[in-house]
């Protein structure tokens, strides 16, 4: 790690701060050159973090120096043998008792925790340091997707090992939040995503971009995410029968070369980043996205704020972000001709689209990501304030 600890005394008896000022140690799996749910959620907590005043650091595998003024150590990490593209945190629990100790936070808060959210938790625990975990991946649902030799018995594990260790687990939807209490995990918070609704908007559509991926007035049916086989893009093939239906995908991962074999007439335009993100969301008259395993689906969110309706499985997140008949359609998960028959519904009537995006657009304009991190940031401060009550009981 690139930070040395200078102390190797216990904490857990400091005093909690009070007042309007945070110490928040920021442990997330996922970070940049990386472009995920995970990684981006983060970055909006410590821009928000910063503006507000807070102090931070944060720990991942990968990542720049600093971020929004923020110094950021970097860790050990491998890469998933059957997931290249991504890479898991390999510290170990000692290291991070040193950044503890050194950084001496308030509040821990583990994102999308796995291995080195698991250590987090446990170095937290031992110093009594209140934590946060925000679950954002479905370890189980991807074990199951991949077919991992008893991959869904070991996620469930871990996953109940790392919740039952920290102080408040955050899930971003209903679906998350019942399948954590079947699994028995206490301390359970609802904490949504939020959208830029200045970056994502109807607005924001480009006719030349238009005229490029539908020179014949085709119909845009996009989806924007991980080409991974989680996503079970292989559905889009029934869209793609449709005729007068132009494809977009928007992003990359281990199952690009795969699918433009599977959907010749598909457009792929790679990973976008800002203002050309938002113009090909923009410039959809559908969005249509295809795995069940979403603990939240930002990319459906963006889609709305865009104005775009959404057809999206009745599974996970999308059962909260996407309002059903209203602003798109929910289909049965993994039924790729009622996914198909939205879409089919959407391009024959236009005025039910437009009325569908106009809807989408109200759907999400109290989502905005100050409001969801101000949420985030009560959490933490119930959580902090619960463990002085302990302490000072105990005392």
């Amino acid at each position: 790690m690139r930070r040395n600890p200078t102390t190797s005394r216990s904490i857990s008896h400091l005093p909690v701060r009070r007042g309007d000022r945070l110490r928040v140690l920021v442990v997330t799996e996922s970070f940049l050159p990386q472009v995920n749910g995970v990684t981006n959620s983060v970055r909006r907590v410590l821009e928000h973090l910063a503006a507000e005043g807070h102090e931070a650091e944060l720990v991942a595998p990968t990542g720049p120096a600093t971020y929004a003024g923020f110094p950021v150590s970097t860790c050990r990490g491998a890469h998933l043998p059957f997931y290249k593209d991504f890479r898991i945190g390999l510290e170990s629990r000692r290291r991070l008792r040193g950044v503890m100790l050194r950084f001496r936070p308030d509040v821990v808060h583990i994102a999308s925790p796995a291995t080195l959210g698991y250590q987090a938790a446990r170095a937290a625990q031992e110093l009594g340091i209140p934590t946060v975990a925000i679950y954002q991946t479905d370890l189980v649902g991807f074990a199951e997707r991949y077919g991992i030799a008893g991959g869904t018995r070991a996620m469930a594990y871990l996953t109940r090992r790392i919740h039952t260790s920290v102080d408040r687990t955050l899930a971003p939807s209903t679906a998350s939040l019942r399948q954590l209490e079947e699994m028995e995990i206490p301390g359970l918070g609802r904490w949504p995503r939020g959208v830029d609704l200045e970056q994502f908007g109807p607005e924001h559509r480009d006719d030349d971009l238009r005229a490029r991926l539908a020179p014949a007035g085709e119909l845009l049916v996009g989806y924007v995410g991980r080409l991974a086989p989680e996503k079970e893009l292989e559905l889009l093939a029934r869209v793609e029968e449709q005729p007068g239906v132009r494809l977009v995908l928007v992003g990359g991962g281990p199952e690009e070369e795969r699918l433009r074999r599977l959907l010749p007439g598909a457009a792929f335009l790679g990973v976008l980043h800002g203002a050309e993100l938002a113009a090909a969301y923009a410039s959809l008259d559908v969005f249509v996205h295809t795995g069940r395993h979403e603990t939240y689906c930002q990319a459906a969110q963006e889609a709305l704020a865009s104005g775009v309706p959404v057809v999206a499985p009745r599974s996970g997140g999308p059962i909260d972000v996407v309002d059903d008949g209203s602003a798109g359609f929910l289909y049965p998960p993994g039924d790729a001709a009622a996914l198909a028959s939205y879409v089919e519904l959407l391009g024959a009537h236009p005025a039910l689209r437009r009325r569908m995006g106009l809807a989408a657009r109200r759907s999400v304009e109290g989502r905005s990501w100050a409001a969801v991190s101000a949420l985030l940031v009560r959490h933490y401060r119930e959580v902090v304030d619960g463990r002085r009550a302990a302490t000072v009981r105990a005392a």
